[in-house]
């Protein structure tokens, strides 16, 4: 008898290894860069304004706590899910660098060609419409370069790597015949 059946062979691909570059995913670690810079701008504005600077370095402060944020909320994530303090401020930087930096660039891009919006007050309504365009084009931007990043297993792939790491045991069960 012929057993040529038997040297068929199943392979295993090993998706279930790495987080897929999936357009979800992307579009998570997006919003929340985007929640993290969003807080930082306003502040910033907020902070400026208050103090009575200018537009540069009322911009510059924007965009510092817009990183400081922005980084916090990956950081958070990371410490909850159990490593040191020094790997993950390691992988908060690596995760989130280049997407903070896209969307600030964006972002404030829109704002100083977008006509007098960069003399708009807190109370004006151009100051929010301009944000929240400007933030929603730099969302739609920065989300495929996200994705881009993950599908690297680079950007939040890393989150998600030290994450599952320490906070999912996988467990199989096999049944007898």
């Amino acid at each position: 008898m012929d057993h040529e059946h038997a040297a068929h062979s199943h392979t295993d691909h090993g998706h279930a290894t790495h987080v897929g570059a999936t357009w979800t995913t992307a579009v998570q670690a997006t919003l929340h860069c985007l929640t993290g810079c969003a807080i930082g701008e306003v502040l910033g504005m907020v902070v400026g304004t208050a103090l009575g600077w200018g537009n540069l370095p009322t911009t510059v402060l924007a965009i510092v706590l817009a990183f400081f944020f922005g980084y916090s909320f990956t950081l958070y994530g990371i410490l909850k899910a159990g490593l040191g303090l020094g790997t993950a401020v390691k992988v908060a930087l690596a995760a989130d660098t280049l997407s903070i930096a896209v969307m600030e660039l964006i972002d404030n891009g829109v704002i100083a060609l977008w006509p007098n919006a960069m003399d708009a007050e807190l109370a004006d309504l151009l100051f929010w419409v301009s944000l929240a365009i400007s933030l929603a084009i730099a969302f739609v931007v920065t989300v495929p370069v996200n994705k881009w990043m993950i599908g690297r297993g680079k950007g939040h792939a890393v989150v998600h790597q030290h994450q599952g790491h320490h906070g999912h045991q996988a467990h199989s069960e096999h049944h007898g015949h």
